[in-house]
């Protein structure tokens, strides 16, 4: 009788621990089935962004390019003001495919991705925005539209910070606000003025912060005399900043580290 009791205690310890591994069988196959639902749930809200935007990119830049609200092409500036604006802005505007990681000084956000930012956001929120952002980058608007019109929109809509209680956006009407004059007429560290409001408009203004944006002036032309060489991608402001500056800056724009000895 006691070996019966034994032999059925046994049976219940095997069921139970059959049942226990079939269970953690079970919470493996599903855990695994997790990641992959969340990799094919964002494969597809990619797909989404893409196709839609791929779409919608025509009807966007072509009210965009509308006469009336071109101030400024490439073709009105000289050569060497081009070549400043995306040395400083973007300097592997000509070569990269909407997104650019790898050049020093480029930072995280090339001109396509500015204009993405302008033209497809009502709210732009870091974060998840940020993968929108450089999809629609580099599967629609620079798979569909030109450099030479992506620089033309550019310097017709990039924001160049407050000045007189107004947004500026172009660099027209930011010559005309802040020098009150015409943007051909513009002497070279003017221009430079405007160039170096592009990273931080607000903390550079040459009317809120003059001392900032005449420092910035001084940085970049070391950047374009080739003196000072970026030494890597976040490598933006070429330069420890003072803490004043820091503490006006975007959270995680600049990296100290960069910077130390």
């Amino acid at each position: 009788m006691l070996s019966k009791n034994y032999k059925h205690h046994d049976h219940l310890l095997d069921t139970c621990r059959r049942r226990k591994g079939s269970a953690f069988k079970t919470f493996l196959y599903c855990a695994g089935l997790v990641p992959l639902a969340l990799g094919l749930a964002l494969l597809v809200y990619c797909l989404a962004v893409v196709v839609k935007a791929r779409r919608d990119t025509p009807g966007i830049i072509q009210a965009a390019l509308a006469a009336e609200k071109i101030t400024l092409t490439p073709a009105d500036l000289p050569r060497k003001r081009v070549d400043q604006l995306l040395k400083v802005e973007d300097p592997g505007f000509l070569e990269h495919k909407g997104v650019d990681l790898k050049t020093p000084g480029a930072g995280i956000t090339t001109i396509t991705q500015a204009l993405v930012k302008i033209f497809y956001f009502a709210e732009f929120k870091p974060g998840f925005a940020k993968l929108r952002q450089t999809l629609i980058a580099r599967y629609a608007l620079d798979r569909l539209v030109s450099k030479q019109d992506q620089l033309t929109l550019f310097l017709s809509y990039a924001y160049l910070g407050n000045c007189k209680g107004a947004p500026m956006r172009g660099f027209t009407a930011a010559a005309q606000c802040y020098y009150n004059k015409k943007f051909h007429r513009l002497k070279d560290d003017e221009y430079l003025s405007l160039v170096a409001l592009l990273i931080a408009p607000d903390t550079f203004s040459p009317v809120a912060n003059p001392q900032a944006n005449k420092d910035r002036v001084e940085r970049i032309k070391k950047l374009l005399s080739g003196e000072y060489v970026p030494s890597g991608l976040m490598d933006v402001y070429y330069g420890p900043l003072d803490p004043y500056t820091q503490t006006a800056l975007a959270p995680a724009s600049y990296f100290p580290s960069l910077y130390e000895n």
